[in-house]
């Protein structure tokens, strides 16, 4: 098998995997998954498209990460991973699907308008 890529965005944050047969290391911004997301819930998270098609020790996954918080990006590479797992089995897309992997998160921050303090909060008004 050669190497996979496929990417996935949420709010700001995009990432780019590439995958390869292996062992299961999982490799982000040159740095492990458990040193770079701390976090168990969101290495849960992460981990969630493998564990569903139970896959998890089968591939070595090298991963880049930019923008966003580290829940978008957690959000981000989950849909990375989902994409290019559907890319080495085609078959394996109804199950993500079911789970919602497969499905791109389309919210993000709303701009800010002129004339107003936030995006959607005004200035006080007052009649008089």
């Amino acid at each position: 098998m050669e190497k996979i890529n496929a990417i996935g965005r949420r709010k700001a944050a995009v990432a780019r995997v590439y995958m390869t047969e292996g062992n299961g290391t999982i490799t982000v911004n040159k740095r492990s998954l458990d040193v770079y997301f701390p976090s168990s819930i969101l290495q849960y998270v992460v981990k969630q498209p493998l564990t569903t098609l139970d896959v998890e020790g089968k591939y070595d996954i090298f991963v880049h990460l930019d923008g966003g918080g580290y829940k978008g990006q957690a959000e981000a590479l989950r849909l990375a991973i989902a994409r290019a797992l559907v890319k080495i089995n085609p078959e394996d897309k109804a199950a993500l699907r079911a789970e919602g992997f497969m499905t791109r998160d389309a919210r993000s921050v709303e701009r800010k308008k002129p004339g107003q303090p936030k995006a959607r909060k005004r200035f006080q008004f007052s009649k008089r």
